[in-house]
């Protein structure tokens, strides 16, 4: 009599395989990107304190006091990187690296600091019994062993105009008043629709809501296209904090956002005036010693287990 053949039907173990698969995606996405009814919602950032020469403020003007814990990776702590170098700030504003890994889901510290080992660890530092999310940047006060600030669009300003009297190039203004209502058009425009919409397209838990997030996103680029048909910069001829705040989505854009995130209707390279734009700022003084393309691309898809659970880095 021969044996019975037990193995469990291929249907079924598929069914059963793509349900437990599903499951466990929404539960790592779902702390990975708090979302509703499947849209990723980007949560706020807890420390928003300011620097400035008040003899009363917390937070005074001094050289070599304040740090920034960036990871390479990350396009919000790039913006303050950009900043940073074109300020001149490299001798007045300490740099301290993050990396992600993968098993802890965090960022860890590259080499100990402030008796560190973890970005998390750093946090509850600043504030004991911290269960928040930990995020880069980080503005770090080394005197008060506390967090400034850990919001990228109000680093930036701080760092644009606090810090004149250290800066080699105090005379760069990214965010000049007879601008300031243009700049914040673009930045509300460009926040929600491309750099947090690759993100909602990334992050996107049902068809609908990525579809969504998708045309809106390649909506905003293409009226980003038009409008620097006859402009250098999103705001005229002047650079200004909504265009570091656009780089450093765009140049991660071809590399990452279009396989990964699945923001493919068209690439940057093949919009003429966005390509070109691109490679202007890219080709400013010392901007690409601001980030890594390898390092972005590897930790990407290296570490978004939920996105790309084989780890895999495609060649490019």
């Amino acid at each position: 009599m021969s044996k019975q053949n037990k193995s469990l039907p291929t249907s079924f173990f598929i069914v059963i395989a793509r349900f437990v698969w599903k499951s466990l995606w929404q539960l790592m996405m779902s702390q990975l990107a708090p979302n509703e009814k499947g849209s990723y919602n980007r949560p706020s950032s807890q420390f928003l304190h300011q620097i400035n020469s008040y003899s009363d403020s917390i937070y005074t003007l001094e050289a070599d006091r304040y740090c920034l814990y960036v990871g390479l990776s990350c396009p919000w702590a790039h913006r303050t990187l950009m900043v940073r170098t074109l300020k001149g700030l490299e001798n007045s504003i300490e740099v301290k690296m993050v990396i992600p890994s993968v098993n802890q889901g965090g960022w860890i510290m590259e080499e100990l600091s402030e008796n560190c080992q973890t970005l998390r660890q750093l946090y509850q530092l600043s504030q004991p019994n911290y269960q928040g999310r930990c995020t880069v940047p980080v503005l770090w006060d080394k005197t008060t062993k506390t967090i400034v600030n850990n919001e990228s669009s109000e680093i930036i300003i701080i760092l644009n105009s606090q810090f004149n009297q250290f800066a080699t190039n105090a005379e760069l203004n990214l965010y000049p008043d007879d601008l300031k209502l243009s700049i914040d058009s673009w930045n509300e425009k460009i926040y929600h629709h491309v750099n947090n919409g690759v993100y909602r397209c990334g992050f996107a838990q049902t068809q609908s809501t990525y579809e969504d997030a998708c045309n809106s996103l390649f909506s905003v680029l293409d009226d980003i296209e038009a409008n620097l048909l006859n402009n250098r910069y999103l705001c005229g001829d002047r650079l200004t904090l909504a265009d570091i705040r656009l780089f450093t989505t765009l140049i991660r854009f071809d590399i990452v956002y279009y396989s990964l995130f699945k923001c493919s209707l068209k690439s940057i390279d093949s919009y003429s005036n966005l390509s070109r734009y691109v490679k202007d700022i890219d080709n400013l003084s010392a901007i690409k010693d601001t980030y890594d393309l390898k390092v972005i691309q590897k930790d990407y898809f290296g570490n978004l287990f939920p996105l790309n659970p084989s780890g895999i880095i495609p060649l490019s």
